[in-house]
């Protein structure tokens, strides 16, 4: 029996499909490199760039080169852009009380602005997107004064500067499932770590796996594992890795000790 194929567009799983279906998909453009598909013997979903059978069919050009998921620059983003309702902001908390840096989400813009009459963030707060590429100041956004109601906070150079490490984005994909999730790691060690994520409606047992990855692509690698506890709000969930390969293992070490 011939091999059948998924694979994730615009967010939504498809399959079982041919081979060929995935070839002309990606002859049409309608896949293009940095999607993911899997079929039975894969470990985990991989990109269409790293399966060397679909790379053999000359159907994708050894040269060609997407733009990457994460790719817009905060200069062209406004705060009063967003949709109030949709939780797809995070924020950094630590940094602008000078103490260890915890992460928080995702919330919409209504609740960040609750948060910050409540005083529970600041315009030294740091902020995430999604489809953006990294953290940056809440002050720093060129409608804070609109979204916020005050003029925003003098920010000393010395602060600007402080490294912020980018965010750690995991894809995650349930294999009885036709929708993927995609959230931001914290509390990451190489026995598991929690993910923040929007809606996520799995259980406690699920068998999940998933592609991590921050901008830095030196840190990247695939895993699977079961899900030990759901975050209140289905706002993520704890997740323990099971049969980590050494390559995911590296990486997990090197970027806790890098950063």
């Amino acid at each position: 029996m011939a091999d059948k194929w998924y694979y994730v567009q615009k967010g939504n799983r498809h399959g079982p499909v041919s081979f060929e279906v995935i070839l002309e998909l990606i002859d049409n453009k309608d896949l293009g490199t940095e999607e993911f598909v899997w079929k039975k013997g894969f470990e985990t979903w991989k990109k269409i760039k790293e399966v060397e059978e679909l790379q053999r069919t000359n159907k994708i050009e050894a040269e060609e080169v997407l733009p990457p998921e994460i790719n817009v620059s905060f200069n062209e983003f406004s705060l009063k852009e967003l949709t109030p309702e949709e939780r797809n902001l995070y924020v950094r908390i630590g940094a602008d009380r000078g103490s260890s840096t915890t992460e928080y989400g995702p919330f919409s813009l209504n609740q960040v602005q609750k948060l910050f009459k409540e005083n529970r963030i600041n315009g030294k707060t740091y902020l995430f997107i999604k489809g953006t590429n990294n953290w940056k100041m809440l002050a720093d956004f060129k409608d804070y004064e609109a979204v916020f109601e005050e003029v925003p906070p003098v920010i000393k150079e010395s602060e600007r500067r402080m490294t912020v490490r980018k965010p750690f984005i995991a894809r995650i994909f349930f294999n009885n499932d036709k929708k993927f999730y995609e959230g931001i790691c914290r509390d990451i060690s190489v026995g598991g770590m929690q993910i923040l994520v929007d809606g996520f409606n799995g259980n406690v047992g699920d068998k999940i796996s998933m592609n991590v990855h921050p901008e830095n692509s030196d840190y990247h690698f695939a895993a699977s594992g079961v899900v030990l506890r759901l975050l209140e709000g289905q706002s993520g969930l704890s997740f323990r890795f099971q049969n980590l390969s050494g390559e995911a293992r590296l990486a997990i070490e090197k970027y806790i000790q890098e950063n």
